[in-house]
């Protein structure tokens, strides 16, 4: 009996109305704002690596700038540069 008062109250029945079309068929219902929320983290996530990247690699530039030993192992390793009087042999390993 209390329930059947219930499910005929306009209101209620409105309230009910109104929250399904906000949690299922709205443009920001449950669903799309969940897979916003992934789709954050994931960028800050990336966000955060390349912060990270740009630290290591301005230390690396640093040193390459400061140091002429690292510099030469630098273009030595990379760039397979050599000096006049030396041969260099590549290895590839497949």
């Amino acid at each position: 009996m209390f329930l059947l008062k219930i499910l005929k109250n306009k209101y209620f029945l409105t309230a009910i109305a109104i929250v399904t079309w906000l949690l299922f068929f709205d443009k920001n219902d449950v669903f799309t704002q969940w897979d916003l929320i992934q789709k954050c983290n994931k960028l800050e996530k990336e966000r955060n690596y390349y912060i990270a990247e740009i630290e290591s690699n301005k230390a690396q530039l640093n040193e390459l700038k400061t140091n002429m030993k690292s510099l030469e192992t630098f273009a030595r390793e990379k760039y397979l540069m050599k000096k006049d009087n030396e041969d260099v042999y590549v290895f590839v390993t497949k």
